[in-house]
């Protein structure tokens, strides 16, 4: 999203709904503080801004927070997803009634701060990739309701996306395994269930799984829990046949071994459920309430 831009979606979207649970749980009947020191209609202009170095996520769900307070707020962006900003940057200047800016900073900066700190941890991330054909995806070890709004921060960090949820994609993994029986009956019954333009991935642990995962008609191999001589044999052992993706122990260290392994895909659920949160505060830099010179 370039500067200047907001995308406000509809009202009963996710992130529409996102939002309008957490006001409720945040403001619920009314903001006691708010409406006892500021008046019914008093505006002024606040301005969101970075206080370390991080990579821009959540503008337009943060922007939504005062729209959804306030309809009649006029927003600028003054940066767009993904972009890295250093300390002092302006994100985001809201001019709004007052008591809007106030009760909805907590909330605001809630949704900046953690998509904005997926999108800084996926950069560090994806660099350590650079040079090499592996591309770091992202997994469903997302916050319940946030899901779509982790990766688009993904992305927006130079991330990719895995399947967004259980109903566009099929990932076979150890308890199917288990469940089904073993895994050529779990990829034949996958294979005969799903439409034949939806490919079908499956989780392996041993090398000598590998062949009969291909042979089953896999199209794609999780190479779960591999150390790095393994990854590499598994890798060539595959010998371009399928897509192969590399899960489980990865660390920021360990990815450039990963990628010398030559495996497609390297999965990370570190990018989401190990985020940290980076620091943005909100300042009121107007008020129609401040006393004139």
């Amino acid at each position: 999203m370039a500067p200047g831009a907001i995308d406000f979606g509809r009202a009963d979207d996710a992130v529409g709904r996102l939002i309008a649970l957490a006001l409720e749980e945040d403001v619920g009947p009314g903001d006691q503080t708010a409406e006892a020191i500021l008046p019914l209609g008093a505006r002024g202009v606040g301005f969101v801004y970075a206080k370390e170095t991080l990579v821009l996520s959540g503008v337009s769900a943060a922007a939504r927070v005062f729209r959804a307070l306030d309809p009649r707020c006029e927003i600028e962006a003054l940066a767009g997803e993904g972009d890295a900003l250093d300390s002092g940057a302006g994100v985001l200047r809201i001019r709004a009634e007052l008591r809007a800016l106030l009760s909805g900073e907590r909330t605001a900066l809630n949704l900046l701060q953690r998509l904005s700190g997926v999108a800084t941890k996926t950069r560090l991330w994806s660099q350590a990739l650079a040079g090499s054909k592996t591309r770091l995806i992202d997994t469903r070890k997302t916050t319940p309701g946030m899901r779509g709004l982790e990766k688009a921060a993904v992305r927006a960090g130079g991330g990719h996306n895995h399947r967004g949820a259980l109903f566009d994609g099929v990932l076979i993994k150890d308890n199917h395994i288990e469940a089904a029986g073993s895994i050529a009956l779990a990829i034949r019954r996958a294979k005969a269930h799903v439409h034949p333009l939806l490919k079908v991935e499956c989780e392996v642990s041993r090398l000598e799984q590998i062949d009969v995962a291909i042979e089953a008609g896999a199209d794609m191999l999780l190479l779960d829990n591999m150390d790095d001589a393994t990854l590499r044999e598994a890798v060539r052992k595959v010998g371009g046949r399928v897509l192969t993706e590399a899960s489980g122990n990865v660390s920021l260290e360990r990815l450039p071994r990963i990628a010398a392994t030559g495996v497609d895909y390297v999965s990370a659920g570190a990018l989401t459920h190990s985020a940290g949160s980076v620091d943005l505060s909100l300042l009121i830099e107007q008020s129609d309430l401040q006393r004139k010179p």
